[in-house]
């Protein structure tokens, strides 16, 4: 997917929601996201294995505030709310999930359904917000490709 792609298809709230973040397009959805005014999140899960630390990476990733709990119910609060982080829409990334989805695929799957319930929670207002993982392509037979 290139960079006009990306600018056509980030903007489209009603196809937001999870997918396979697709080879070699960073630059491309870099520039697509701050041309429309997105925010961009980087989550490097390189490392992470576990709930805790998911939820101390996209804590930080997404400078959540201070009453962040630290639980799924907080991680939902957050996602839903994000008005310390305005933005005309948002793009999650989470670079190499494998490990997490490996080494704890319950969490790995709560952390994925409580990043779509936001998802569909930010669509119903219109505003894209779209989560991108980074993982094998067989890592996860549902998640879906952008093409």
């Amino acid at each position: 997917m290139n960079a006009p792609a990306f600018h056509t298809l980030l903007p489209r709230a009603e196809r937001s929601g999870i997918y396979h973040l697709p080879r070699a397009t960073d630059l491309a959805l870099e520039e697509a996201a701050e041309s429309l005014g997105y925010a961009l999140f980087r989550l490097d899960l390189a490392r992470t294995t576990d709930k805790k630390g998911f939820l101390t990476a996209i804590g930080e990733a997404l400078d959540f505030p201070d009453w962040y709990g630290h639980n799924w119910d907080a991680l939902a609060d957050c996602l839903n709310d994000m008005s310390w982080m305005e933005a005309d829409g948002y793009v999650l990334v989470l670079d190499h999930a494998d490990a997490f989805a490996a080494a704890n695929p319950a969490d790995f799957g709560t952390a994925l359904t409580i990043l779509q319930e936001a998802s569909d929670a930010w669509r119903e207002d219109g505003v894209p917000f779209w989560t991108l993982v980074g993982i094998t392509a067989d890592g996860i037979a549902w998640l879906r490709n952008l093409e």
